[in-house]
């Protein structure tokens, strides 16, 4: 499929029972390809080569397991648990033990960054994994877990007593292990993930504050600055929340410049948090139409795949494809498509997946690649094998579910079906 949309509505992929079980079927395969073989057995989880054999952390970073790693196999084996997959609560068990025994600080309070045989091997308490700890623990929950409650009453209190700024409305980045402020940066990506995670802890436990804090990290990030700057969202800020344009940080998680898979992950959250807050808001809908138009105008290689940077006038600057922004597109397209109909969000929806499947699904060994070169090769730098279950779990599941609220919620409520 290329070119513009037709003018005639297409009937959805996901009206079609022969779609839905072609996602529930990849989804099973992405969960059977890291089920158990991800497993460390001495706490943990694993990365996964090519092939899906165990990777050393000494491989892939600093010799232990990131905190961001652990919380999302938890939250993926939380859902796979709601879809009725034997096994999935062991594994569950597995993450939800080395969270609350390894990655947390016992003693100064907050949850380490990556964790070793031996102990902390990068103790800094940053802001992107305790998001992630609150999803794992909302997640675990729903699910539930038996340990989820204390996980979420200890990781909350951190967020609000530690992190949470209450003048901007936002979350500070990073702190050292006894809690002094590491630097002045302030980054969006944490905060969006902190809001994916408030949402998901509000339709959990019912604290309506989750849904504040949520709202207000959306008003600052998207409404204030995303729209003051064309829909082209920044990524890193001062402690002022001014804007950073010349920051200059790691390729995975800060990259110089904008990165078009977060306005599209913005897209899909805005929609959520849109329902969940009762559709009282207009210009959250108009800001994930926005968003969305404007990456996929921009980033959006006609060869296939999202550019993984741009420039500030929207030049390409790193150009591999990484495979999380077209997840991220595929949730934006089925959940802008639930709510607005029409043609040009099944358009979209068809053509990424038609570029996941021909080029980012590995179909001879399982899982997906990372990331492609600019000749669409896979590549190894800065990921190497088959990294992350996440995002892929969910670009499979998103489009099955209503589009008011998280995986979790839609599975507990409704299930899936197939026809």
């Amino acid at each position: 499929m290329s070119g513009s949309p037709s003018s005639h509505p297409p009937l959805k992929w996901t009206a079609l029972a022969s779609h839905r079980a072609w996602l529930l079927a990849e989804a099973d395969g992405l969960l059977s390809f890291f089920d158990r073989r991800s497993m460390d057995p001495l706490g943990g989880f694993h990365d996964l080569d090519i092939e899906g054999r165990p990777l050393s952390p000494d491989v892939t970073g600093d010799g232990g397991h990131p905190l961001h790693q652990t919380t999302r196999m938890v939250h993926c084996f939380a859902i796979a648990s709601l879809l009725g997959r034997p096994g999935a609560d062991a594994m569950m068990d597995h993450g939800m033990e080395f969270l609350w025994n390894r990655h947390r600080d016992a003693e100064r309070g907050g949850y380490f960054w990556s964790v070793g045989v031996d102990g902390p091997v990068d103790a800094r308490k940053q802001a992107y994994g305790h998001a992630f700890v609150l999803l794992a623990a909302a997640s675990a929950k729903v699910a539930g877990h038996p340990d989820a409650d204390r996980l979420l009453q200890d990781v909350a209190t951190i967020l609000h007593e530690r992190f949470w700024e209450e003048g901007p409305g936002a979350s500070a980045e990073e702190f050292t292990r006894d809690w002094r402020p590491f630097d002045r940066y302030r980054g969006q990506n944490s905060n969006m993930h902190l809001t994916e995670a408030l949402m998901a802890a509000y339709e959990a436990t019912g604290e309506t504050s989750c849904l504040t804090m949520a709202g207000r990290i959306a008003s600052l990030i998207v409404g204030r600055h995303a729209a003051g700057n064309g829909w082209r969202l920044p990524e890193h800020f001062t402690d002022r929340w001014d804007p950073d344009r010349s920051y200059r940080g790691g390729p995975m998680f800060r990259p110089y410049g904008t990165t078009p898979g977060h306005w599209l992950e913005w897209s899909r959250l805005l929609v959520q948090l849109w329902e969940l807050e009762g559709r009282r808001q207009d210009w959250m809908p108009d800001a994930a139409r926005a968003l969305f138009g404007k990456a996929v105008a921009e980033a959006w290689d006609p060869a296939g795949g999202f550019y993984y940077t741009l420039d500030w006038d929207g030049t390409p600057l790193i150009r591999d494809r990484y495979w999380w922004p077209c997840c991220e597109g595929i949730g934006a397209a089925a959940v802008l498509g639930a709510i607005d109909g029409g043609p040009l969000y099944e358009h979209w929806y068809r053509r990424i997946w038609n570029f996941v499947a021909a080029r980012l699904i590995d179909h001879e060994h399982g899982g997906w690649h990372p990331q492609l070169d600019d000749r669409l090769r896979p590549g190894s730098n800065p990921f190497y094998g088959k990294p992350d279950l996440y995002h892929a779990l969910q670009a499979t599941l998103i489009p099955l579910l209503p589009a008011d609220g998280s995986i979790t919620r839609g599975l507990s409520r409704t299930g899936i079906h197939i026809g």
